[in-house]
């Protein structure tokens, strides 16, 4: 919590949010979304906001929702964003990015730009090849931007130089190969970001804050490493000041790399700590005291306490931490550790929904992303209670619990079983899953801290529910897993019931799988690491479709490495106990194949309505939340049961005591 000279800002403490898209943009401009989503961070206690990518150039802007800095347009609306956290405390800066070869200018009908013409995946279109025309067009660009942002008010900016973007294509060996002067030796590689850097510099001055973030490995083969890393920071900070150094990795390809880049539950954080250690070290010994940034997968003010006191790093950024609990410095600062929503690394409303273009979400913080609503529960004032009874106590129902009893109702929640979480206890019987089980405790503590009445091993009927006399019934009773006929008379099981014996699965397993969701990914990787052959059958093109590539491409990296067999555009007809039969959907025919020793068949849940009907047949104030409405994720659970609860009550409703 100490403050942090950065050039020439002071940081109030060394916590700092660092650039993540957050697809709130509105025609390529900041929003009112961005604004109210940064204040609550920003009045949350931490020490500097980093604003996402910004855009310096037409054919790097891709989605309408990317923000762009080139446009005098976006002056007013940022000035709005910075005048606003400015005055909650904490200092604002600005990302400046080219995407090169990622933007394909499918929205604004451009083309891209890159080192060379090496696509960044198999289904993406090569780019063309950068001459000094395009390079001095992204250097203007740059300055552009930049003069938009000092107009706005920022107190400094972040040249993006990782995440495999534009100056990263120039200087990875992986998407450099260039034969001339930009090609090549690391000092060619470096040629063009550098002269980037040094405009800047010379446009800004030696009195703002200027600084870089890079990527100290890319995790591909061939690709740009630590050991170049170590090499380039002190270079380029030879050549031109660098007021901070934002150490990242990862490099945006369509593998493994990508999915470290927001790295999830299944990642061990520890590997991602030494890269900003050394970047700092290799700085220090060539006698640069330039404040070195450290990011990804902190969760808690402990980790970033450690991380800077061991002398590895001097700030520390927290993304998704944040999204998942904005005020998570000043709860940390004030002893209310126990009132943080720690950031599980789920991925599910962050990194899913900035793959498909939307405004991002987070699983356990169900009002991010919607500041300008929603205030928390806890700070609104308290309102005439009434009478509230939860029924069920999974991801729903515990949400729309805690809620109801943070806006001050008296809850009783009814659970069938004999303890809280839903399907969510059985995601966590998979040790790379087992961050479900630290949200379910946090939720089990809320509870317990604001009085929540809960009973177990209640089975609730209409007469139990009508005779409780409740002025709301939340009703979150889940759903059910669905059995999948599988003629043949051999041994079927439902995922769940897999997991919980995986010992009556036998040594090669066959798992059929329509519904493409992360718990069939994860149950693949648990399986394989209980020793078991494991083979895996879909009837679509590719397997987890319904998951995000931010994370399954690290899934697939592992289940090669498992030898985990995956064959596509294949579905399950029979199976007899030793032998599948099984349709190739391209061409109609049937193979048979032997050997396997159960079959795991997951197909969509499927809910009950029929006490929901009852109820409201009865005239009963019912409202249903999470897999009892529909069944999907807990992403969406979750946000059902939190808006159930602050459903407003009709006007003139009686209020029972």
């Amino acid at each position: 919590m100490s403050p942090l000279d950065v050039g020439p800002l002071r940081f109030r403490n060394r916590i700092f949010v660092p650039a993540h898209t957050t697809n709130f943009g509105e025609n390529h401009l900041p929003s009112a979304q961005h604004l109210a989503y940064h204040r609550a961070r920003a009045r949350g206690g931490v020490g500097a906001i980093i604003f996402e990518s910004i855009r310096v150039h037409a054919n790097s802007l891709g989605r309408p929702q990317a923000v762009c800095g080139f446009d005098p347009a976006c002056i007013g609306p940022f000035r709005r964003i910075a005048d606003a956290v400015k005055a909650e405390g904490a200092a604002m800066l600005g990302q400046i990015i080219h995407l090169g070869r990622q933007v394909e200018g499918d929205f604004e009908r451009t083309v891209s730009w890159g080192a060379s013409p090496i696509p960044w995946s198999i289904s993406a279109l090569p780019p063309r090849p950068m001459d000094e025309f395009d390079m001095e067009q992204v250097i203007e660009g740059h300055l552009v931007t930049a003069r938009n942002l000092v107009a706005a008010g920022f107190d400094g900016i972040e040249l993006q130089m990782a995440h495999g973007h534009l100056l990263q294509q120039f200087m990875s060996p992986l998407s450099n190969k260039r034969d001339d002067a930009y090609g090549g030796s690391l000092e060619n590689r470096l040629r063009f970001p550098a002269r980037v850097l040094a405009a800047l510099r010379a446009e800004l001055g030696d009195g703002f804050c200027l600084g870089v973030r890079i990527s100290g490995e890319e995790y591909a083969d061939g690709g740009l490493g630590i050991d170049e890393a170590e090499r380039i920071v002190p270079m380029l900070a030879r050549q031109t000041q660098i007021d901070f150094v934002n150490v990242s990795h990862s490099a945006y390809v369509a593998s493994y790399s990508l999915a470290t880049q927001m790295a999830d539950m299944a990642f061990d954080p520890a590997s991602f700590r030494t890269l900003p250690a050394r970047i700092r070290h290799s700085l220090r010994a060539e006698g640069f005291a330039t404040p070195v940034f450290a990011v990804c997968r902190f969760t808690g003010l402990d980790e970033a306490d450690a991380m800077i006191a061991a002398g590895d790093a001097d700030a520390v950024g927290m993304a998704r931490a944040h999204l998942a609990e904005p005020a998570i410095v000043s709860k940390s600062v004030e002893g209310r550790v126990d009132e943080i929503r720690r950031c599980i690394g789920c991925n599910q409303g962050c990194a899913g929904m900035l793959e498909r273009n939307l405004p991002i979400r987070c699983l356990i913080n169900p009002i991010a992303g919607l500041e300008a609503q929603f205030e928390e529960p806890e700070a609104l004032p308290r309102i005439a209670p009434r009478r509230i009874l939860v029924v069920g106590g999974g991801p729903a129902g515990l949400e729309a619990a805690r809620v109801a009893a943070a806006l001050g109702h008296h809850v009783t929640l009814w659970e069938r079983s004999d303890q809280l979480g839903g399907q969510l206890g059985t995601a966590w019987l998979m040790p790379k899953r087992a961050n479900f089980k630290a949200f379910v405790e946090f939720q089990i503590a809320a509870l317990t801290r604001f009085g929540v009445a809960v009973v177990f091993n209640k089975d609730a009927n209409a007469a139990d529910i009508t005779a409780f006399g409740a002025d709301r019934i939340v009703l979150a009773t889940g759903s059910a897993t669905t059995a999948m006929p599988i003629p043949g008379n051999g041994p079927v099981f439902t995922l769940p019931d897999a997991l919980h014996a995986p010992e009556k699965l036998g040594a090669s397993v066959a798992v059929f799988d329509r519904t493409g969701e992360w718990g069939t990914l994860a149950a693949l990787e648990h399986f394989a690491d209980l020793g078991k052959a494991v083979t895996l059958f879909v009837p679509a093109t590719n397997y987890a479709w319904r998951t995000t590539i931010y994370s399954s491409l690290a899934n697939s990296r592992r289940l090669r490495e498992r030898k985990v067999r995956i064959a596509t555009l294949r579905a399950v007809r029979s199976y007899d106990g030793q032998t599948l039969e099984v349709e190739d959907l391209s061409t109609g025919e049937v193979e048979r194949i032997s050997g396997f020793s159960a079959l795991i068949a997951v197909d969509h849940n499927s809910a009950d309505q029929s006490l929901y009907l009852a109820l409201r047949r009865a005239g009963l104030p019912v409202i249903q939340a999470g897999d009892n409405n529909a069944p999907r994720t807990a992403l969406e659970a979750v946000y059902q049961g939190h808006m159930a609860a602050r459903t407003p009550f009709p006007a003139g409703s009686a209020v029972t005591t």
